[in-house]
């Protein structure tokens, strides 16, 4: 699970946000240092909480954390990495950029089975939108819902809804990124997250190596497929 900054120069860098679901509340339970947070699902209860974890639980109950701000040594992968992965069905993963612009897209989860894992798409492989994927107005952006996902995605910023609108057909990492004029690591970002989520799924299950590929190719080599015309035209169409 990547908890880092992706840094992009100096400028325009994404950042992985954490906070909790808007109906959780977290409360001092009965025992010394217990926490107690109180969810859709029942009550999650953490034993001798450290300080760390009850410091990070209380700024999520209020809104998104960059987690290095909690605690820049390593309490934030020893102590309150593993607990947030246990709570995962409580925590909304959000997706932001240093530009002072808001957030890119929000994850919440719908569901106690819902598990967030951040890998990076290998930028060869085709993704698309899942079939019953519903996009739907909200007050401020779209949502992205399906039956079949553990989790309702947010996009808050058009750059996320140009990511998602290429989905509506097969493409792979690369390409979208060479098809949008958005800062570099951006566009795979929004796909990671996407992917996360339940809403970027394999265009095709049955191969796990391009058309292209040697049969001694390995499956995670990467390799450099055709431009993929996803828009009609120009797979650089967007850029400047």
């Amino acid at each position: 699970m990547r908890v880092t900054l992706d840094s992009v120069g100096n400028r325009n860098r994404t950042v992985h946000l954490w906070s909790l679901s808007q109906d959780v509340v977290v409360e001092a339970g009965d025992a010394e240092g217990q926490l107690v947070l109180t969810g859709p699902w029942g009550p999650e209860r953490v034993d001798g909480a450290h300080a760390v974890v009850r410091d990070a639980l209380h700024r999520m109950e209020l809104g998104p954390v960059l987690l290095a701000n909690v605690e820049p040594r390593s309490g934030v992968r020893l102590v309150l990495l593993p607990l947030l992965e246990r709570l995962s069905h409580l925590v909304v993963r959000t997706l932001g950029v240093d530009d002072l612009g808001g957030p890119l897209l929000s994850a919440a989860p719908v569901a106690r089975t819902a598990s967030f894992r951040l890998d990076r798409l290998p930028g060869w492989r085709p993704v698309r939108l899942p079939a019953d994927v519903t996009v739907r107005r909200a007050p401020r952006g779209v949502t992205v819902e399906s039956s079949d996902a553990p989790y309702r995605v947010v996009l808050h910023r058009p750059e996320a809804a140009w990511v998602l609108g290429l989905l509506a057909w097969p493409v792979t990492p690369d390409d979208a990124s060479a098809c949008l004029d958005l800062p570099p690591g951006m566009t795979e970002a929004i796909l990671d997250y996407l992917a996360a989520a339940g809403m970027a799924a394999p265009a095709d299950t049955s191969a796990d190596t391009p058309a292209s590929a040697p049969a001694d190719t390995p499956a995670d080599a990467p390799q450099d497929p055709p431009a993929t015309d996803v828009t009609g035209a120009s797979p650089r169409l967007w850029r400047s």
